[in-house]
């Protein structure tokens, strides 16, 4: 039977996956029919299909990322989400409801006998609420006096509340409770009396002095920092100690140098060293002169000084370029290839390893990888404030999400990298009262230049992360905890921390709002070696930087054998005793103590004589760390 020439023949429907599905098609009846193959048909939709998805995809991107210059980064589905859970749980729950509104009730109650105490008792020095110990904020004398203690103690009630609001109400995700509360803290601490002038005793007191001419001086440090921000210029504060001129001082020399690093070897200050050299991979988040400050502060110093040959890794700062680096691709360009370049200066096979922060998190999965493909260079490996399982992260986790992810890939992968100032101003909200509000009072409305030292000049001196090494990084640790899980692959093959024989020395901090001591002491769990722990006083970089004669340094150190039972971190910390001092001493120690005997140390390199060496690339401290 002929077919009529006003209809076309209906293909087969079929289901593209794309949700595009062919239907008869009309035409004239007096056009003969296409001479097209179905073939070519079904491609030219299916193009046509790519073309759209790929275009909204760009799109979406583009507009989270202009987005995310107006919320620090932070997706405001993530956050919308936390915030609509706990709402519609408290909603649902009249109990918590009569609880909080009874306990608004005594507190209003206990605020209004504190006001009548002070009407009758004027200079009474009681109080209706004490600030948290850690809150510094109201210690003065001055916020003693009326009416500036109605006012500071109204708001601490209303802190205190608000707490109990945000906490403790039944079924709400309790990722989701942690988020609103901190972002409740987030707004209240901005809200807080003491960083406002008319509402500050300390600052009337210091206008009234001065006569306003602290304002002016404010008023003239805020506009430099503004006018700093927006030409992309480094903070007033970094231009107080100079790279290679006041911090990163120790002699030595660049002897390697690809894409991503630069190698440095210092030159040795004893006639002999130990034969295993220390190589130390700082984390690529900051320079790597943390750990090489001032002379009376380096930790390298203080190494060379034990009789150590050291070598660090300094890693170059990326910019778009370097938007397709990996994270394997910073274990095989960092650690693995300095491994074999010291091989080549020195002579010697084994190897001593430290790595700080996301440096001993890398250097972790490089001992792990070596160790399951009998690579047995590593004659030992120290983790200092370095994560292995992200479990519990910390406050830094909260906003970790898939949600919170893909919003800041986006913003990676637009620029290439995620930006120093984006990656402090996060570091900064987990600690905002002293690194945000209070510096802002000393500066802008006290008038005060900060005395700037050589901590908070490293400080300053962000690098950038690209956009590939960051989102593995997210994703496959902190999201998915692939690495203590043994999801996390190394050339395609996954790897396990328990691999790991070499002995680990792991360091944490007691005030680490980065890599918080709980999470850290997690590798008794993960390793099946020796694992000699020290928990020190301090933060993140302040209980690192711990030199020997440094004033009311305590820590506690104890070592657990492979057979040894585990014991949980808190029994840990409240049975181990407290030492005084510094553990540098006890880390160079146990070093020494797994170190194979001594050798000649020959100026500028350790090699033995008649070896061909590498040529010095230049002096320390390198070209990749003045990179801006």
């Amino acid at each position: 039977m002929d077919t009529p020439a006003s209809t076309y023949p209906e293909p087969e429907e079929k289901d593209r996956g794309d949700n595009v599905r062919f239907t008869p098609v009309e035409l004239s009846p007096s056009l003969p029919p296409p001479r097209v193959a179905q073939s070519d048909f079904d491609a030219s939709l299916m193009r046509d299909s790519y073309s759209a998805t790929a275009a909204a995809e760009v799109f979406d991107r583009s507009f989270h990322a202009s987005l995310a210059r107006y919320t620090a980064g932070i997706s405001p589905a993530a956050l919308t989400t936390a915030f609509l859970d706990w709402a519609i749980h408290l909603g649902l729950s009249p109990g918590k409801q009569f609880e909080l509104n009874q306990k608004a009730f005594r507190k209003l109650a206990r605020f209004n006998r504190y006001l009548a105490s002070q009407a009758m008792v004027p200079g009474c020095r009681d109080r209706c609420i004490e600030p948290l110990h850690q809150d510094h904020r109201f210690s003065s004398e001055a916020w003693q006096e009326w009416p500036f203690n109605v006012i500071y103690q109204s708001f601490l009630l209303q802190q205190q509340w608000w707490h109990n609001a945000t906490c403790g109400v039944r079924g709400v995700d309790p990722r989701h409770a942690r988020v609103v509360e901190f972002t409740t803290r987030q707004i209240l601490d901005t809200l807080s009396p003491s960083n406002f002038l008319f509402t500050n005793p300390e600052l009337l007191q210091a206008t009234r002095e001065q006569m306003g001419l602290n304002l002016i001086r404010g008023t003239m440090n805020f506009m430099e920092d503004a006018t700093e921000a927006l030409g992309g210029m480094p903070p007033r504060h970094s231009l107080t100690h100079a790279v290679g001129k006041d911090v990163a001082t120790t002699p030595g020399k660049v002897v390697y140098r690809n894409d991503l690093i630069e190698l440095i070897h210092y030159t040795p200050r004893t006639p002999q060293v130990h034969c295993e050299p220390v190589l130390i991979v700082p984390a690529w988040i900051m320079k790597y002169y943390i750990l090489d400050l001032s002379p009376h502060n380096s930790m390298v110093g203080h190494l060379l000084d034990q009789g150590f040959d050291v070598f660090i890794i300094s890693w170059r700062n990326p910019g778009p370029e370097h938007r397709d680096f990996g994270f394997d691709d910073y274990r095989r360009l960092g650690p693995m290839k300095a491994l074999d370049i010291i091989g080549e200066v020195t002579g010697v096979t084994n190897v001593h390893a430290a790595g700080y922060c996301l440096g001993g998190t890398l250097l972790a999965i490089t001992a792990a990888a070596m160790a399951r493909d009998g690579d047995d260079r590593l004659n030992s490996v120290t983790l200092l404030a370095a994560q292995t399982d992200f479990s519990s992260p910390g406050e830094l986790g909260l906003f970790i999400d898939h949600s919170q992810l893909a919003f800041l890939e986006d913003m990676m992968w637009e620029q290439g990298f995620l930006d120093s100032h984006q990656m402090a101003g996060a570091f900064q909200l987990l600690r905002s009262n002293d690194l945000v509000w209070s510096r802002m009072v000393r500066e802008y409305l006290l008038g005060r230049e900060e005395n700037g030292n050589d901590l908070m000049s490293w400080n300053a001196d962000a690098t950038r992360m690209p956009y590939r090494m960051h989102a593995e990084y997210l994703r496959q640790l902190f999201l998915d905890n692939d690495l203590a899980e043994g999801r996390f692959r190394v050339a395609d093959m996954a790897i396990s921390i328990s691999d790991i024989r070499a002995p680990i020395f792991a360091v944490s901090t007691s005030r680490d709002h980065v890599s918080p001591w709980q999470s850290v002491y997690r590798i008794h769990q993960l390793a099946d070696t020796s694992v000699t722990f020290v928990l020190t006083e301090g933060g993140h970089n302040g209980g690192i930087v711990s030199e020997p004669g440094h004033p009311h340094r305590k820590f506690q150190i104890a070592t657990r054998a492979p057979d040894d039972n585990f014991i949980e971190a808190d029994t840990w910390s409240a049975t181990i005793p407290l030492q005084d001092g510094s553990w540098w001493v006890a880390w160079s120690g146990w070093l020494a103590g797994r170190s194979t005997g001594q050798r000649s140390a020959l100026p500028g390199s350790g090699a033995p004589s008649g070896m061909p060496l590498p040529a010095p690339v230049c002096d320390a401290p390198g070209t990749y760390v003045l990179e801006r």
